[in-house]
């Protein structure tokens, strides 16, 4: 199951997306946690030290292996570097799944202890020097949408993406990669109105949403989240004593998290695998492609050189059954 956080900058999403990331952990559920936000906070809210979040790899910096390796054998595709970030996987793609080894998680891929259980994290990186002035936020999160792009994912196996903060995940087809988006809103008129872009931008594709209510002080705090979300607020999160020691560098064991927060987590869980059901791979397939071409017709044929329509496969659709060829 793929599921991202968003919401506002400094509405608690990374926050919120951590404990749910040891909520999975806990349960013994696999899980990959993908730090897509343009400030690195992720690793740091799942207890890395300042000096092991700065060491976590750069999922840019991999991109011409990503691209090398999720290409396989596909015959549309006559090289790596006419790959984008949009390109769709076909048949002769290898696909990634979350269980198991390959040479993407070795390159990106770090495992974080939590309490004894673990989740494996992958970050976008941060802007470098070299970035300053001439690079986009876009830019760094190329390498998450292609590997959504190629993930296979079944039920009680997660992916959890904290995107970055706002609405600028809609200048890619990214927001579409998921079973499940979590908005995160704090009961403020800034808070929501993050939540009503999403909605409106999120309308034409089907994309499943529902808002978390964070920093909640009392039932005038609940009302106004009510009123301002209706049936899409999902479960509600007020102080927590644990997530500020926690924030502090001095985290207690989860399973110390306050029950009402321990139970919003798992709200968030059954609501995320409800999600399974309705899952439409043809659709999600279909809509990949859509911005492929989109980004080919806009932008990317004139980068590669190439007529990138040309590397959609129309019989393939992604899916839980389809093979994927083994590494040579």
């Amino acid at each position: 199951m793929k599921i991202a956080f968003v919401g506002k900058g400094g509405s608690g999403k990374t926050t919120l997306s951590s404990l749910f990331i040891r909520h999975l952990a806990a349960s013994r559920v696999p899980v990959i946690a993908v730090d897509a936000d343009i400030n690195q906070h992720l690793g740091a809210a799942l207890g890395l030290d300042e000096a092991e979040a700065a060491a976590l790899p750069a999922m840019g910096a991999q991109l011409p292996l990503i691209k090398d390796y999720l290409r396989g054998s596909n015959p549309r595709i006559p090289s790596s570097e006419s790959m984008i970030k949009t390109t769709p996987p076909g048949e002769g793609s290898r696909l990634l799944r979350v269980g198991e080894d390959n040479p993407v998680y070795d390159a990106c891929v770090r495992t974080v202890d939590l309490d004894g259980t673990a989740a494996r994290l992958m970050a976008t990186g941060p802007f470098t020097e070299s970035d300053l002035g001439v690079a986009c936020y876009h830019s760094k999160v190329g390498a998450v949408e292609l590997c959504l792009n190629h993930l296979v994912d079944g039920r009680e196996e997660y992916v959890v993406v904290d995107m970055t903060a706002g609405s600028d995940s809609f200048a890619s087809g990214m927001f579409t990669r998921f079973d499940m988006t979590f908005l995160v809103a704090e009961p403020t008129r800034k808070g929501v109105a993050v939540y009503r872009q999403y909605k409106e931008y999120a309308r034409d594709f089907g994309v499943p949403l529902k808002v978390v209510g964070n920093k909640v002080q009392g039932p005038e705090d609940l009302a106004f989240l009510r009123e301002e979300t209706g049936e899409d607020l999902l479960v509600t999160v007020g102080h927590s004593d644990w997530v500020r020691a926690m924030e502090k560098g001095r985290p207690a064991r989860f399973d110390q998290l306050e029950e009402v927060n321990r139970q919003a987590l798992e709200t968030l869980h059954h609501t995320a695998d409800a999600a399974y059901g309705r899952r439409d791979w043809e659709r999600y397939t279909r809509q990949m492609v859509h911005f492929h071409l989109k980004n080919a017709e806009s932008w990317g044929n004139a980068k590669t050189g190439v007529d990138l329509a040309a590397q959609v496969d129309p019989a393939f659709v992604l899916s839980e059954g389809a093979a994927t060829p083994q590494p040579a």
